[in-house]
């Protein structure tokens, strides 16, 4: 069990951190200090002991990252309810549904998401707040919430006639041992599970953070990740909270423009983000630099060449802000082509690896001890991991872990809690993998969408679409197996065919041909792709921004 309590942890920040600032939206004018964060919360407080709100009643958050989501979900972890953070991007009828079987009673939302939501289909919900200024959208029945509302300030200078300050900061006592969070979901395979994490798995990977100074007082972060998920929670937000950082909340679509811009303003001291990100900037700032023919030649040539990627490891640097000690990618498989550009050019990244079920947290190395290809190393102290082969004899197993960031279950469903543990209490996580001595874990891909060959080879198709991602043209690709042949789905870049006067289906064919040749001689035979299709318009996502597989796979050949 992890020593520090997770909600002291935020009680003492808020006491010592008080003059400092602690969130601000981004391009707005909206900025709290520590204090002004406590005073809030106090506040907060005060309305559900009104509305007599017990310890474990469930508090739902959906809306954009700002500073009124922070404060919601810290308002109510602190009182000792549990929070039920929801993705933004989820549908209504999912998030009528989360509402429901969480049994949340209060509601936080933005206002453009409520809009699109059926209070009468919400049944157990007592109140409903706007996170753009707290006001009350929806009480129920009987409910004095509005009243209340009206009169907070009265309640405020009754409850602390000589001013809020410091001292008047006490939270709850609750163990760590208890479920704090309720974060559902967003798999790929079409179900979304309610996952209980304690204070202990919230204390952990906090703590981690903290121990590993990731960040420390007075740090600048950009929060651009959803922090309903697990992992730009865990780390831009809570540990920047408990170590009294400035978190800057970016509620825009992160696109490489906004990001950019964002960056060379707030200057973050790390940066946590998904593949997705980083691709998306090597493809447009880098590729177009080195594929330039005087670059190539130039690149060629020995003792050049380091110089030349000094030059472009100081342009991305400056690009991302300057001031970061490191860049964390995480939540999703790394292209492998822009891992090893990064690794020559000796940029400061590195890859961990998590789940929700952890909170997120189960690998991580520092950028200078990261091992090219790998996923960091198991949290030495926090979390254990072994390799559950088949067969003595095969080379790859399901990755298994156990420790201190290992959920307590998912909510309300005891047989998918039961599947996904083993007999001796090792989390399955699904994915397929290696360990080296050091502890330093290497993916290969999920156990669900690993394909056997014909004859008998593991194929992965993530490995696969990652080179043909990279290939002119291409937006997305999504591999699948039809009458034992391997078939590239591939959603085009319209908009570049366009640009050029290449989107007849003649060109598009014959670039296709061509890109399939160049794939083909790029992998292992028994990888080999028998065709590229077309396909229409983006792969429907989770709105982790995986593609939904499951959707795909039992296609017809047409």
């Amino acid at each position: 069990m992890i020593k520090e309590n997770f909600i002291k942890i935020y009680e003492q920040s808020f006491r010592e951190h008080w003059e400092l600032p602690c969130y601000s939206n981004y391009g707005e004018s909206e900025s709290y200090t520590y204090g002004e964060v406590a005073r809030e919360i106090a506040r907060m407080h005060l309305l559900f002991k009104h509305c007599q709100l017990r310890r474990g009643d469930k508090i739902a958050l959906i809306g954009k990252n700002n500073a009124r989501w922070c404060i919601a979900y810290m308002a109510t972890v602190t009182y000792g309810a549990i929070i039920v953070p929801i993705l933004q991007d989820f549908n209504p009828n999912d998030v009528h549904h989360i509402v429901n079987h969480s049994e949340s009673v209060f509601l936080f939302v933005g206002d453009n998401i409520w809009e699109q939501l059926e209070e009468e289909r919400l049944t157990g919900l007592r109140g409903v707040f706007s996170l753009n200024d707290y006001r009350c959208l929806y009480q129920r029945d009987g409910e004095t919430i509005q009243r209340f509302l009206r009169q907070a300030d009265s309640a405020m200078e009754e409850a602390y006639p000589e001013g809020f300050g410091p001292q008047h900061v006490n939270y709850t006592e609750l163990g760590n041992e208890k479920v704090m969070l309720l974060n559902y979901t967003s798999g790929t395979t079409g179900f979304s599970k309610g996952v209980m994490l304690t204070g202990n798995n919230l204390a952990g990977n906090v703590v981690f953070g903290i121990h590993s100074q990731l960040l420390n007082r007075g740090d600048r972060v950009l929060s651009f990740l959803p922090l309903a998920h697990a992992y730009g929670c865990a780390f831009d937000f809570l540990t920047g909270t408990a170590v009294g950082a400035h978190i800057f909340l970016l509620g825009k679509t992160p696109s490489p423009k906004i990001l950019m811009k964002a960056f060379g303003e707030v200057k973050p001291n790390l940066i946590i983000t998904v593949p997705l990100v980083i691709e998306k900037i090597y493809k447009n700032v880098i590729q177009p630099i080195i594929n330039k023919r005087s670059m190539k030649w130039a690149l060629s040539i020995p003792y050049l060449d380091n110089r030349i990627y000094g030059q472009i490891r100081k342009k991305l640097v400056e690009a991302l802000g300057g001031r970061f000690k490191e860049v964390i990618i995480g939540g999703a498989a790394m292209n492998p082509e822009v891992e090893e550009f990064f690794h020559r050019i000796k940029f400061p990244f590195t890859i961990g690896y998590g789940m929700t079920e952890c909170a997120p947290l189960i690998s991580y190395a520092p950028w200078s001890e990261f091992v090219l290809t790998s996923s960091g190393r198991i949290l030495k102290g926090y979390m254990e991991a072994r390799i559950a082969k088949e067969k003595p004899e095969d080379r790859l197993g399901e990755i298994q872990v156990r420790g201190e960031h290992v959920m307590a279950g998912y909510y309300k469903n005891p047989e998918a809690t039961r599947e996904v543990f083993t007999d001796d209490g090792w989390l399955r996580t699904g994915d397929l993998g290696t360990l080296d001595e050091q502890g330093n874990l290497f993916i290969r891909g999920r156990s669900k969408t690993m394909i056997l060959s014909s004859s008998g080879q593991n194929i992965f198709p993530e490995e696969i679409e990652a080179r043909l991602n990279n290939m002119p043209f291409v937006m997305e690709s999504l591999v699948i197996e039809q009458e034992k042949r391997l078939i590239a789905l591939v959603y085009a870049d319209y908009e570049g065919l366009d640009s050029l006067g290449l989107n007849t289906p003649e060109s598009v064919k014959a670039i296709m041909d061509e890109n399939l040749k160049n794939l083909n001689n790029s992998v292992a035979a028994y990888e080999k792709v028998a065709r590229i299709k077309l396909w229409p318009t983006e792969f429907e996502k989770t709105p982790k921004r995986s593609i939904k597989r499951y959707l795909y796979t039992n296609l017809t050949e047409a």
